[in-house]
């Protein structure tokens, strides 16, 4: 199938990626806008594969203060270079982080951070419930296992769903932001201030 000009700035505009990609994508999917966004997004996370272990030594610390002062975020996210940490893709990646562990409040950054103590813990809690409940031992474990991934979704920064498109993870959000800027990126650090607590 022929692909057109219409076709390939069409797909730049929903995907943002560059002329020749869109090109190529549309070629690889049969003109199928949908098949070539997708093949677009595999490409640039096989891309953030490859990015993952470059250095990552710029970037911004930046602070968010939420409506009615009660609550602040400070963070610090690190990319390669300079340049990037002033694009506006990367300010706007700081900032949406901040406001999602302003409403989110993460107890931890990725599942190794979560202390082996507070994950027995969980797992007991779960695991006594499930046996209140009536649940025989080999089910009980299932469902542990299924609580477990619950409370990563709601404590861990990466699992948790970002508050402005909840299709996706921070963990996406970070991976997609890669993808579109050309740079790795870490968050390095966070903290979330609340009044009172």
């Amino acid at each position: 199938m022929a692909v057109t000009a219409a076709d390939v700035k069409s797909l730049r505009e929903r995907t943002q990626a560059g002329m020749l990609d869109c090109k190529k994508a549309l070629v690889a999917s049969d003109g199928d806008i949908e098949k070539a966004i997708e093949f677009l997004r595999e490409k640039g996370l096989s891309k953030v594969a490859k990015k993952a272990g470059r250095d990552a030594n710029e970037g911004l610390i930046e602070s968010y203060i939420h409506q009615g002062n009660r609550v602040g975020v400070m963070v610090e996210v690190n990319c390669e270079t300079d340049f990037v940490a002033r694009s506006e893709d990367f300010k706007q990646f700081v900032y949406d982080l901040m406001l999602h562990i302003a409403m989110s409040d993460p107890l931890y950054k990725t599942v190794e951070d979560v202390p082996a103590a507070d994950l027995e813990r969980e797992k007991e809690r779960f695991k006594k419930m499930a046996m209140e409940e009536g649940k025989p031992e080999h089910i009980a474990e299932k469902i542990v296992a299924g609580r477990i991934e619950k409370f990563y979704q709601e404590t861990v920064l990466m699992k948790q769903a970002f508050i402005k498109d909840e299709d996706q993870t921070v963990l996406d959000l970070l991976n997609n932001t890669i993808a579109t800027i050309g740079e790795n990126m870490i968050i390095q650090r966070y903290a979330r201030f609340e009044l009172g607590k």
